[in-house]
């Protein structure tokens, strides 16, 4: 794209905190999808060689899968990964190695870590999987809810472990799963019929 001697260039993920007016003076709208897993894979390659450490193309894919889809979180994955590889290793990062590192730092194979997992745990054992408002959930989770509906909510949301409703927010049958938790009556089964 060929672009003027000055083009001004707004980037923001809240663009309905934009008024009307201030949106319109911007003639070109994108809105942009969040990374593959392959192109991710491909930043940290190209991370890696910048730090001048050694990552197999399997153990790159594996710290991408659990990356949520964003390069800065695969760039903190990699340092994390790169420290323990210096320290319990040879510095090379293999598939096993990036494996352990990873779950030292508690982010499972769905790229959870262990506030998005306490924030599921709460909402399915203290709330009965919901719904329930955000407020509740933060004062039992003592975190702040803009905290809650930020840096949590957003991946839980997208990878489709809970859903807001119009009562609060509701853990899905993915959620139950993931945490081996027995969904209640009415999400995986059908309870007794009216004759029954």
């Amino acid at each position: 794209m060929r672009l003027k001697h000055f083009t001004l260039i707004g980037a923001t993920t809240r663009s309905g905190m934009l008024s009307g007016p201030m949106r319109d003076r911007f003639k070109m709208h994108e809105h942009l999808e969040f990374y593959t897993v392959e192109e991710l894979a491909e930043i940290i390659r190209i991370n890696a060689r910048k730090l001048q450490t050694s990552i197999k193309d399997d153990a790159a894919l594996e710290l991408a899968r659990r990356s949520r889809g964003t390069p800065r979180t695969a760039n903190a994955r990699l340092y994390w990964t790169r420290s323990y590889a210096a320290s319990e290793s040879d510095g090379r990062i293999t598939l096993d190695l990036a494996k352990a590192a990873l779950a030292m730092a508690e982010v499972d194979a769905e790229g959870l870590d262990k506030q998005d997992r306490r924030y599921l745990e709460v909402l399915i054992d203290v709330f009965g999987g919901g719904p329930t408002g955000v407020e509740a959930l933060g004062a039992t989770l003592n975190l702040a809810v803009d905290t809650l509906s930020d840096e949590v909510e957003p991946f839980l949301l997208r990878e489709q472990f809970l859903v807001r409703t119009p009562r609060g927010r509701q853990a899905t049958l993915k959620a139950y799963q993931l945490l081996g938790r027995k969904p209640p009556l009415g999400k995986d089964e059908k309870g007794p019929g009216l004759f029954e």
